[in-house]
């Protein structure tokens, strides 16, 4: 979550093909390598992102024509992380809107969208949120980073109710002070797991009528 939009890491071409088109970070294996430590160590070297609070396979692509010059088998994965880390991005590396995706290289920009089309879904019925979101939160800071990754207006009030009901989150005991603006200090919450849970197999969260 950047400036209140879901936003997806990108980094610029430098050669053929596509150059100048942006790509999904990535790599080849090792040797003994599983994906997932692949997938981290490319992260950490390649754009210095090393904590991703959630991460798992997203699909996986293995058309002979992907690949302008050799034959990929691709496996993609979705990797989340919380809105309060911002780690340092070489200059050809930038975070970009979903919704506004520039010229994407291959199959990438498809894959983004996958990507954004899953976090909606585990949204609803998980308590996937707790991977955007700061350790400790408002209310309305939460329901900033919902509304932002699914797309549609959600209500606070529901949001709170839908939550609490699930067990998803439990409030602090603290509170947050108010801005310049004055205002009443605004209870904190966090959630209950910091670990990717079910909590309704069947719930949908759609926006207002």
């Amino acid at each position: 979550m950047r400036e209140n939009r879901l936003q997806v890491l990108l980094w610029e071409r430098a050669k053929q093909p596509d150059l100048g088109a942006w790509s999904l970070p990535g790599g080849y294996l090792e040797p003994g390598e599983t994906l997932e430590e692949s997938i981290r160590r490319h992260l950490a070297a390649k754009v210095d992102v090393r904590e991703v609070a959630h991460l798992e396979q997203l699909e996986t692509l293995s058309d002979p024509d992907r690949g302008a010059r050799e034959w990929q088998l691709a496996t993609c994965y979705l990797g989340l992380v919380p809105r309060d880390l911002d780690p340092a991005l070489p200059e050809d590396t930038h975070w970009h809107p979903v919704d506004e995706l520039p010229r994407m290289a291959f199959d990438h920009g498809d894959i983004t969208l996958a990507g954004r089309e899953r976090l909606r879904a585990k949204l609803s019925y998980s308590n996937a949120g707790f991977a955007l979101a700061p350790q400790e939160f408002t209310l309305s800071e939460l329901r900033e980073i919902y509304v932002a990754a699914l797309g549609h207006p959600v209500s606070a009030t529901n949001l709170k109710r839908v939550l609490l009901r699930r067990g998803a989150l439990e409030p602090t005991g603290e509170v947050r002070s108010h801005g310049p603006s004055g205002g009443r200090p605004a209870a904190l919450f966090r959630f209950r797991s910091r670990g990717l849970e079910i909590t309704d197999p069947f719930a949908v969260l759609r926006p207002p009528r």
